[in-house]
């Protein structure tokens, strides 16, 4: 029996879809999008067809190009979905907080939550953004700059006696850091490893 998509997280340990509690079922384009995630972190991009992402989701194959051209324009629009939420998210959690100290810890918190609850989409993006069609690669390397710019200009009231290009690569650090969880997470329960993430990201971006 399928269990809906918005019922099945990827668990990197045991390379499965395992089925969770999820909310009420979601449009059908984030059903797709879902789905697929899963079976390109299970396994890659070239290991997936059509329809095999429409079994997923208990439609035939041909049944998604009324909502995508193809395979991937559905990697691609994964990619840039979730680029956008980072930046939009990470946006808001900015204008919210009080200060820097705050901002950084809220850029933080909200980028553990994305790799802990999403790990499949870190790994679609890891192994696959090459297969993303170049338009929207480019696209989608834009909506990074400016996520990863966001935390370069929290940093640098934090830190301004470092230079950006220095606070650049740190912000790079710490994420490269954060995103490793689909591979490290397991051993931990949710919020031990919450708290080990936010200390080591911390860390990093205000080393010395």
């Amino acid at each position: 029996m399928l269990v809906p998509v918005n019922q099945l997280v990827y668990n990197p340990r045991m390379g499965d879809p395992v089925p969770v509690q999820g909310p009420a079922r979601r449009g059908r384009r984030t059903e797709i999008l879902e789905a697929a995630a899963v079976l390109f972190a299970q396994r890659g991009f070239h290991g997936v067809a059509i329809d095999d992402i429409g079994r997923a989701i208990g439609v035939s194959g041909p049944a998604l190009y009324r909502h995508f051209r193809g395979k991937e324009a559905v990697l691609a629009q994964m990619l840039l979905d979730i680029s956008e939420r980072l930046r939009s998210e990470g946006e808001r959690r900015v204008a919210a907080a009080e200060g820097p100290e705050q901002a950084l810890a809220a850029l933080i918190d909200g980028h553990i939550a994305f790799a802990l609850g999403r790990p499949a989409l870190i790994t679609v993006h890891d192994r696959e953004l090459g297969n993303v069609p170049e338009p929207e690669r480019r696209q989608i390397r834009r909506l990074q700059r400016r996520y990863v710019e966001q935390w370069v200009a929290v940093l640098s009231r934090l830190r301004p006696e470092a230079g950006e290009a220095r606070l650049r690569a740190a912000v790079h650090a710490a994420l490269g850091l954060l995103n490793s969880t689909p591979h490290s997470a397991g051993g931990l329960p949710g919020e031990e490893m919450r708290a080990m993430l936010a200390a080591m990201a911390r860390a990093a971006l205000l080393a010395g």
